[in-house]
């Protein structure tokens, strides 16, 4: 269980110290939750759990979509609406408990997943109020593919939509490897040997995909 007290004092500047370039990676981050899966158009609304200072709300605002965030610490909440000044809100909340009073485009989960109490329960929640697609993060040295896999499929996700994210969190690295790794994120073979060693993938689990018009 994710406690808030982990967090205390921390807040503030959250987002600022927990990544070396806080801009680039969560505009990485943000173009995923878009274009992974099922794309999102502006004018959707993706729900934000574990959202922390609100920090992923940046570039997920400017692409004209809405953005409610949830988190358990109240210092957490408070800061991410100090950063947000109104344009979008943040709310105190338990990612195994909280449901939208509305159902949401999208729901986001980065770096929390495995503060849900039961994995499988939690993805059948989440289903019950997205109407397009879960987004989260995965590291495939902690969890197999395969069993994530089958606890959406029993949750109403049936698809999954992976993508490599080969960006660290905490090293901002010199431009030509930077693009280096975003390419070898689309190399097959040689994302997933990175995968065995280090880094992410990210997840977009939905039911199926849209005709196109």
């Amino acid at each position: 269980m994710r406690s808030a007290e982990k967090y205390r004092g921390r807040a503030e500047h959250w987002t600022d110290e927990a990544y070396a370039d806080p801009a680039a990676y969560l505009r990485r981050r943000a173009g995923m939750v878009v274009s992974l899966g099922p794309r999102l158009e502006a004018g959707d609304t993706v729900l934000d759990l574990a959202c922390g200072d609100g920090g992923l709300a940046e570039p997920l605002l400017a692409q004209g979509l809405r953005y409610l965030g949830v988190d358990l610490s109240e210092e957490m909440v408070a800061a991410a609406n100090r950063r947000l000044a109104g344009r979008a809100e943040v709310r105190v909340g338990d990612l195994n408990e909280f449901e939208p009073s509305e159902p949401v485009a999208a729901t986001t989960c980065f770096r929390a997943v495995y503060y849900a109490h039961d994995r499988r329960a939690f993805f059948r929640g989440v289903s019950g109020y997205t109407e397009r697609k879960l987004v989260f993060d995965l590291n495939p040295r902690q969890y197999r593919v395969e069993d994530v896999a089958a606890d959406l499929r029993a949750a109403g996700f049936p698809r999954l939509d992976l993508r490599p994210f080969f960006v660290p969190q905490t090293r901002a690295l010199p431009g030509p490897i930077a693009r280096l790794l975003q390419a070898a994120e689309q190399s097959g073979p040689l994302g997933r040997a990175f995968l065995r060693f280090r880094f992410t993938y990210i997840c977009s689990a939905f039911r199926e995909v849209p005709f196109l018009t």
